[in-house]
């Protein structure tokens, strides 16, 4: 366990690495950001002074190795509009706005998922199978910006009002938004949790557990869903970090605070250093999740070993 833990976070520092430096050279070829800050009418002086006062005028190399020099502190500079400390900013939305969102929305794309899985894989080829799997390539195939616009008509317009169609505040604010992030990766966990249901069901101590009398619900969630949860675990850990990243679109359809939508707002702007952020938050976040499913796999499964 300790060299797997040694090799992953040599790994996850890699790929942060690498994260980051991609960003930082592309967010650069979107042109001058200076061009926002000033008036129309400012002239070329004013405008290489502000540029100065940016260190944008330096060569693209030396920036590069101050801005490494100053990430490793957790240092991404200040915003370049709000003239704040980017890190802190992106925090600041990060927790709790979008990690309350993405959490809601794990919580209802698992939890449902297992029971509307099991219920399909029982019951293959009956009415409720069907009616599952119909229903999961039909949220599947749903684009999530489209959905929660259907979802804000329904419920914050044809039904007057019911769940508020934008902001923060209550867990009402939390529905709409929850369920179009959940809607893709819930489809997505019915249909892995019945395929992997229907290969344990037909194995030799599953009809060993019923010969001996046991209970159905104990043979398939005691015996069969223990066996069928080591995928249901990576698509889940995998299907939280990109709803962290996918909170961009949600966030912004609904206007909710949180880092994806602050993310969308600085790039129009070029606000290099949230930008930059943010993505290193994103991907510190996808190697935290891909370590902590590689762990859970012992828990769920003793026989696997992390070497």
């Amino acid at each position: 366990m300790p060299a797997f833990l040694l090799r992953r976070l040599l790994h996850a520092v890699f790929v942060t690495w690498g994260v980051v430096t991609v960003v930082f050279f592309l967010v650069r070829l979107t042109g001058d950001p200076t061009l926002f800050l000033v008036d129309q009418s400012a002239t070329q002086e004013e405008i290489a002074h502000t540029r100065a006062l940016l260190g944008l005028d330096r060569p693209l190399a030396v920036q590069y190795v101050e801005f490494v020099a100053s990430a490793v502190r957790g240092d991404f500079g200040a915003s370049i509009r709000e003239k704040r400390p980017a890190m802190r900013m992106v925090l600041e939305h990060f927790w709790p706005a979008t990690v309350e969102l993405a959490a809601a929305a794990l919580l209802l794309s698992t939890v449902l998922a297992v029971p509307l899985g099991v219920i399909s894989a029982t019951h293959r080829g009956r009415a409720a199978d069907h009616a599952s799997r119909i229903a999961s390539l039909f949220l599947q195939s749903m684009p999530s910006f489209w959905l929660g616009i259907m979802l804000i008509m329904m419920f914050a317009v044809v039904l007057g009002g019911l769940l508020p169609a934008y902001g923060t505040g209550t867990w009402r604010h939390l529905v709409l938004p929850a369920v179009a992030l959940a809607a893709a990766p819930l489809a997505q966990n019915v249909r892995l949790v019945r395929a992997g249901m229907l290969e344990v069901l037909g194995q030799d101590y599953v009809r060993t557990a019923r010969a001996k009398g046991l209970a159905e619900p104990g043979v398939v969630y005691r015996h069969a869903l223990r066996n069928a949860a080591l995928p249901v675990i990576t698509v889940a850990g995998l299907s939280l970090g990109f709803m962290l990243s996918g909170a961009l679109i949600i966030e912004t359809v609904f206007a909710w605070p949180g880092m994806g939508r602050l993310i969308v707002q600085a790039v129009p702007g070029r606000d290099f250093p949230v930008i930059q952020a943010g993505v290193f938050v994103f991907a510190l976040v996808f190697v935290a999740i891909n370590l902590i499913v590689d762990v859970l796999y012992t828990v769920a499964d003793p026989r696997v070993r992390l070497t």
